[in-house]
């Protein structure tokens, strides 16, 4: 497959990432052009310094890993994010919202979102590691509702959790085709057998901290 390179949003969220090592994300995005790289918030202007003469999309996270923020929290890091020059935003879901089938609770969130973003995309991370294939697609249809831009499988930062499934990718994909909704498959996508799997199953967007392994 071609233009695996397009497909990856090379990403570093690792609590203990240092300057040097966002440097060496930067360069490496630029390097071998990349869409996008995905950091935390606080990182996001470091990255519009590093990336100014790119066209490497900067994608940060918002209520990052756990989701359980207020969602007056998660909009005030949104618009902090989107001043500092985010072009993309991926908010984590509240998973405990989902399980309780608080439906208006995540649609409300997942819109009031979108509309801090400012036109910028939204991805929606729904986590499915902890989810049942019913609550898969319950929530791409959520994020369907909400106005969303894309789903997305999994922050990767659920213990003894495994990331994107093709199998849940394809639920993904098959729920919000229709509505016009992207997929990333995130967590776990570590070799381009994966990557090239992912991608058959619908993804169209890969987060990835493996984009140089992936594309070598």
């Amino acid at each position: 497959m071609e233009n695996l390179n397009k497909y990856v949003e090379h990403t570093l969220l690792k609590q203990d990432a240092t300057r040097a090592e966002l440097i060496k994300l930067f360069d490496e995005a630029k390097q071998y052009n990349f869409l996008g790289v995905c950091v935390n918030p606080c990182y996001v202007p470091l990255a519009k310094e590093n990336l100014k003469d790119s066209d490497v999309k900067i994608v940060t996270v918002i209520g990052f890993p756990l989701g359980a923020n207020t969602t007056e929290t998660k909009i005030f890091e949104t618009i902090n994010a989107v001043r500092d020059g985010a072009d993309e935003i991926d908010m984590v879901i509240n998973v405990t919202k989902l399980k309780d089938r608080e439906l208006d609770y995540i649609v409300n969130e997942i819109s009031g979102i979108k509309a801090a973003c400012q036109g910028k995309a939204l991805k929606v991370i729904i986590e499915t590691d902890l989810l049942t294939k019913e609550e898969v697609k319950l929530a791409s249809e959520l994020c369907v509702k909400g106005g969303a831009d894309f789903v997305k499988t999994s922050t990767g930062f659920v213990k003894g959790g495994v990331g994107a499934k093709v199998e849940d990718v394809e639920i993904m994909y098959n729920t919000v085709k229709d509505a016009g909704l992207q997929v990333k498959a995130s967590g776990g996508v570590r070799d381009k057998d994966a990557a090239i799997a992912m991608i058959k199953a619908g993804a169209s967007r890969l987060g990835t901290s493996s984009g140089v392994k992936i594309v070598s």
